[in-house]
């Protein structure tokens, strides 16, 4: 196969930081090539240079052998490249068909024609089993399907060259299987795609080949049918890691939590998402809800969290207080122009050690920070200083999973607290809620990672439809057996 992008020798530093130290990639028409790397190595910057959101500073971009400029995402669209962002680009409140023309509307006659192009949208969903309600609202549809939105409109435009960042990050193990089939089939169709990732095992899955990056550098790249998963783990990291988490069988202690028969109704469609539910959560343990995203656990953790009120039922918490890793980094973690040092104390920025007579004590915050930053392996360029913004989303989640084991409390609720995390990371994380657990207090994890569900869950919760329909050790339950009950089939029997 011929190489369609080259990218050679690209370089790109932000104040002083270097992201991007002389990196060469060449993608080749018709394959799927992985970018793997820690948070903070470079992948996203890369990424965004060939998709124009960036200029770089040093090298050249190759198409077809040809030197090519990109000085924006419309150049890039110009020349066939696509990109879906970690983070989506959608509009909350449009719906799918209006999200996908968005930039390229069919206007006829001075008017906007959308009835020319609905049935196009349609047919590139059935093409390739999407599934998806053009008039759904963007805001009303999981996940997994704005991630399809975002697909279809690189489909939409014809794009050649696909850049997925991230793309499994927030999607179930169906979604991301059925994403897996998607990208081949793309591939096979001969589009040509980048494929950001910190997972291996999708790498092992889809990709062909294989650029590593550490620090900003290019560590190599490789065949991925000839490699194996502990060398791709050597080679992003530059040591040996621990894929499964040892931890000691601890006993259950009191009651840190009691739900009891909690209902919460959508208002709009009337619908229970969360029907009747009943369990606790004890020292000593970590409780996982597992389930397929959309079945209540989002509205389940918003209502012990105080940020929804519930129809009926009781949430007893003892201590009252939570630690909360809410599931949308971004929207309920952080204040994205704030800096570390600010973010690390918005719970408690009024304790003596932060606040003295009504002022803030500045040195003191962003001392606390620096200790975090160093504890947590967290990248930022300018310290407790950095503007949370500016930062991967990796270390925003570390942000916010740093302050929020600091704060002590009894109980911490944990919406997918290793999304977006690489390898390395990941296994950082859950030493730390494993830690939690064993320090006496109690953790209740959401995760759609069925490996994180087993590897370091004391007890899972199963909810289909809102209810919980199965409460089993992870000793007693296969993979298999335990994606079944997430669907519901085990129900049926």
């Amino acid at each position: 196969m011929s190489n369609i992008i080259e990218m050679i020798g690209i370089t790109k530093t932000f104040s002083g930081i270097t992201a991007n130290d002389n990196i060469t990639l060449r993608l080749k028409k018709g394959e799927i090539h992985a970018l793997l790397g820690e948070n903070g190595a470079g992948k996203t910057t890369l990424m965004n240079i060939l998709f124009g959101l960036y200029k770089l500073e040093k090298g050249v971009i190759n198409k077809n052998g040809k030197r090519i400029q990109i000085n924006s995402p419309n150049d890039a669209r110009k020349l066939g490249i696509g990109m879906v962002h970690q983070h989506f680009k959608l509009v909350h409140n449009f719906t799918v068909l209006e999200n996908i023309i968005l930039g390229e509307e069919p206007v006829k006659n001075g008017i906007l024609s959308l009835n020319s192009v609905r049935n196009q949208i349609i047919e590139l969903s059935n093409r390739y089993k999407f599934n998806i309600e053009p008039d759904s609202i963007v805001s009303e549809i999981t996940v997994g399907m704005q991630q399809r939105v975002e697909i279809l409109k690189m489909l939409y435009r014809n794009n050649e060259i696909l850049i997925f960042d991230e793309p499994t990050a927030v999607l179930t193990p169906q979604e991301i299987d059925e994403l897996m089939r998607i990208m081949k089939n793309l591939a096979a169709e001969g589009k040509s795609i980048l494929f950001i990732t910190h997972k291996l095992n999708e790498i092992k899955t889809a990709a062909d080949r294989c650029t590593v990056l550490r620090n900003g550098k290019l560590v190599g790249t490789v065949d991925v049918e000839l490699v194996s998963k502990e060398k791709l783990s050597e080679m992003m990291t530059g040591r040996n890691l621990n894929f499964k988490i040892k931890k000691i069988d601890r006993q259950p202690g009191e009651a840190l939590l009691k739900v009891e028969n909690l209902t919460f109704t959508n208002k709009t469609h009337g619908k229970a998402l969360v029907n009747n539910i009943n369990f606790e959560v004890c020292a000593n343990e970590i409780v996982c809800i597992a389930g397929i995203d959309g079945n209540g656990q989002q509205e389940l953790i918003q209502l012990i969290a105080g940020m929804l009120k519930p129809d009926s039922g009781s949430i007893d918490i003892k201590g009252k207080d939570i630690a909360h890793i809410p599931e949308d980094r971004q929207k309920h973690g952080l204040i994205m122009d704030y800096s570390i040092g600010y973010n690390m104390v918005l719970q408690n920025y009024h304790a003596p050690q932060f606040n003295k007579f009504g002022f803030l004590n500045i040195n003191t915050i962003y001392k606390h920070a620096d200790t975090l930053i160093e504890n947590f392996d967290i990248r930022a360029g300018q310290g407790a200083r950095t503007i949370v913004r500016n930062m991967s989303g990796g270390n925003q989640q570390k942000v916010i999973v740093a302050r929020e084991i600091y704060r002590g409390c009894n109980l911490l609720a944990a919406v997918q607290p290793t999304r977006g995390l690489d390898i390395g990371a990941c296994e950082y994380i859950h030493r730390q809620l494993v830690m939690e657990r064993d320090n006496g207090r109690g953790v209740l994890l959401v995760s759609f990672d069925l490996d994180e569900v087993m590897d370091i869950s004391d007890r899972i919760l199963v909810i289909y439809e809102g209810k919980i329909v199965a409460n089993v050790l992870p000793k007693d339950v296969s993979y298999k057996e335990l994606g079944l009950l997430m669907t519901g089939a085990a129900m049926h029997n």
